[in-house]
């Protein structure tokens, strides 16, 4: 297990509720959680809000970053322009524990008018508890960072 059991937590407007239900969860499970917010509905930019969390991750003040936003898609996008970052978007438990096994991500994003409440439980489950497997997948994540420049 990770020395560093920091986890930020992040999202735009739309997520506030599932976010805060996760801060409590990733708590139950070990996790120091980090809940940069925000904290009211007025809209808030998701880019921003994916961009805070993952320079968190990326300068190693937390080990891993959980985001969302109502698709997932946008504030994922955004994490990802930060160098060092892995995230992927997962509405199941499979695809969550395969960016951890084969991918190395360091960052979910999760869209919450695409899942419901237990089925991101169970993603955010899945993503903790899988470990980076190494072999031939470390090449191939490699070769991810090698395009980052």
């Amino acid at each position: 297990m990770q020395a560093n059991k920091r986890i930020v937590l992040s999202s735009d407007h739309a997520a506030i509720g599932l976010r805060r239900t996760l801060v409590s969860h990733v708590a139950t499970r070990g996790w120091q959680a980090v809940d940069i917010g925000p904290n009211t509905s007025e809209s808030t930019p998701y880019p921003a809000q994916g961009e805070a969390a993952a320079r968190l991750v990326a300068s190693g003040d937390c080990h891993l970053g959980i985001i969302l936003c109502g698709t997932g898609q946008g504030i994922m996008m955004a994490a990802n322009k930060v160098k060092g970052i892995r995230c992927g978007v997962c509405s199941d438990t499979f695809s969550a524990r395969m960016i951890r096994q084969h991918n190395d991500a360091n960052m979910l994003s999760i869209g919450s008018r695409i899942v419901g409440e237990g089925l991101a439980l169970d993603i955010v489950d899945a993503f903790l508890i899988a470990e980076f497997e190494g072999g031939r997948h470390a090449d191939r994540v490699a070769m991810i960072v090698e395009l980052e420049g």
